[in-house]
């Protein structure tokens, strides 16, 4: 009852606002319910890269609220790389969060499989470790430190920005990870991996399954 009662206020409302009739403002107000409820089911079904809560925690905004901001934007007809700087540039999004937010945005609508970009696939995992940022992204850049927590895998360093962020290639250099490093405080800090360039669906389930325990491991090491 009380839902009926919100749907008549709305469609009242609609005619109040453009002069429709009741019949045109009822199916006008329905049709654009129906899209809500869609676009609910939709980004309830959809795998998102990352969870609601750490999304929240990093933008400020959750899921249902990014993904309208993008609709309103018009980000169905824009390349990734266009959607990403968008949200980075007008929303100040941290890189790696704006990356997962264009392609769960891109999942949600339909508009690409779970995991996969324009140059393969590619898979989010993010740890919060008990030390400082210095700390976290020397266990990564340092050779020496990241053989004692990545011992399934070899990485070579190609950039970095000290604190910020570190892209490494893996093994033959077919895929890339890449790094990026968050202070949460004076002993407590953020690494969230980007594994790129996989070639199938399948083998990034398999490297998300990798990183997790990878970064579970590194995670034991600094806090032990």
């Amino acid at each position: 009852m009380t839902e009926d009662k919100t749907f008549k206020r709305r469609v009242r409302a609609r005619m109040a606002k453009t002069g429709e009739r009741y019949t045109a403002a009822r199916n006008q107000t329905s049709q654009k319910r129906d899209r809500v409820r869609s676009a609910r089911t939709r980004l309830t079904d959809a795998p998102m890269p990352v969870s609601e809560a750490k999304l929240v925690d990093a933008t400020g905004r959750g899921w249902e609220e990014w993904l309208s901001i993008l609709d309103r934007w018009g980000a169905r007809d824009k390349k990734h790389g266009e959607t990403a700087a968008f949200l980075m540039d007008e929303h100040s999004v941290p890189g790696w969060y704006a990356q997962a937010i264009t392609v769960g945005y891109e999942r949600a609508r339909g508009m690409r499989l779970k995991h996969q970009q324009p140059d393969g696939f590619t898979v989010y995992v993010s740890k919060t470790v008990a030390v400082p940022n210095v700390d976290l992204f020397e266990a990564f850049v340092d050779s020496r430190k990241r053989k004692k927590w990545l011992t399934d895998g070899k990485m070579s360093l190609r950039t970095s920005q000290p604190g910020h962020t570190a892209r490494f290639d893996w093994h033959d250099g077919s895929t890339r990870v890449t790094a990026s490093f968050e202070a949460k405080g004076a002993a407590k800090s953020t690494v969230s991996v980007a594994h790129e360039r996989l070639p199938d669906a399948d083998e990034a389930e398999s490297a998300k399954a990798a990183w997790r325990e990878r970064l579970a491991a590194l995670k034991s090491r600094l806090e032990s």
